[in-house]
């Protein structure tokens, strides 16, 4: 075989496997659920830098943590009914498939940083609550620190007023006004006072204490110079959520998730509802049998709204060929995109 031979081999299959230069033109690639363009810029500015796609999405979460994102990303927000803020997060490396999350996570404000320990430095994928945060001060970040601000107090004392509504429980009494709760009817199996749960049919979610402003999740993907995928999520969860709650930032599959082979996904909305179905999981799944990325988030949003009509959610996905699409029910959705032949981070609408 001639040199001119070899060398176009070489240069032929660097291309089609994905690696090193074969790459430079179109990774790297960021994108993010909502217009979060500062967190976007500041995981561009990483990834572009040839640093690792974990690396970018830590430094890009990190950020809309540090701006407090909508309120709902980072410390000072979302209150839940004890007046506290805690927070959610999760990082997934695609490449290894290693995951570390923290869930319910108090008195620490680095959620995303607290994830990126968790999967460093133990065999563990989720730690929550008080030990979570133990574990995070150890391991060197800032703390104990009070994640409430001014502004999130004065929204619970709003709240309180107005007789703790709306809020997320169900078959209680009081209905309309602050607890203790206890259990509307006796709900023993030989009682029979309580209606018996819609198996088959359709069943209504409880999106009306979640909105635009009630409840978002930073949810980041990036493929760096190299080829490799990761995912990241951070949120202080829904407003006025119940105390321990967790919900969909911290669980693999359902905010995020990453395999390098085929792609990631990000999803925001109604969490509590949304992790019933793992729709990143069945996103990137679609993708690996051949779907693209619009018809893949769609079919993943579409399954839950066949259960749930009312429920409230998003998704963007993103293939190994940097081809990326989003899919929403019950808002319009926007997500951010930075890649190597944009100027400036970009935002696409995905209507309902």
């Amino acid at each position: 075989m001639s040199i001119k031979l070899v060398f176009l081999f070489i240069l032929l299959s660097s291309s089609v496997l994905g690696n090193g230069d074969g790459n430079s033109g179109k990774y790297p690639i960021v994108v993010s659920t909502w217009p979060f363009v500062d967190a976007v810029r500041a995981a561009w500015r990483v990834a572009d830098g040839g640093f690792s796609a974990v690396d970018a999405v830590v430094e890009g979460c990190s950020t809309c943590e540090e701006l407090r994102c909508d309120g709902t990303v980072g410390p000072g927000g979302s209150p839940d009914e004890n007046g506290e803020t805690t927070i959610d997060a999760l990082i997934m490396n695609g490449a290894t498939m290693e995951v570390g999350a923290v869930a319910a996570m108090r008195f620490v404000k680095d959620g995303i940083r607290a994830a990126r320990l968790v999967m460093q430095h133990t065999e563990h994928t989720l730690l929550a609550g008080e030990k979570a945060s133990a574990f995070a001060i150890a391991m060197g970040l800032p703390g104990p620190a009070n994640l409430s601000s001014a502004e999130s107090m004065d929204k619970w004392t709003k709240w309180r007023e107005n007789g703790c509504q709306p809020n997320f429980w169900k078959n209680v009494v009081p209905v309309d006004g602050c607890g203790p709760y206890q259990p509307k009817c006796n709900m023993g199996p030989s009682e029979g006072e309580c209606p018996a749960s819609n198996l088959m049919g359709v069943t209504e979610s409880g999106s009306s204490s979640v909105g635009l402003h009630s409840h978002d999740t930073i949810s980041m993907a990036v493929i760096d110079k190299m080829g490799h995928v990761a995912v990241g999520t951070s949120t202080n969860g829904a407003t006025f959520k119940i105390p321990g709650r967790v919900g969909d930032g911290p669980i693999a599959g359902s905010s995020a998730y990453a395999d390098e082979e085929v792609g990631a996904c990000g999803a925001t909305g109604d969490g509590d509802i949304m992790m019933r179905f793992l729709p990143c999981y069945q996103t990137v799944e679609s993708m690996r049998q051949g779907m693209g990325p619009e018809l893949a988030a769609k079919d993943a949003i579409s399954r839950i709204a066949r259960k749930f009509p009312d429920f409230v959610g998003a998704v963007v996905a993103i293939n190994k060929n940097g081809e990326h699409a989003g899919a929403c029910h019950g808002w319009t959705f926007k997500y951010s995109v930075r890649s190597p032949e944009m100027e400036d981070v970009k935002v696409f609408t995905v209507l309902p």
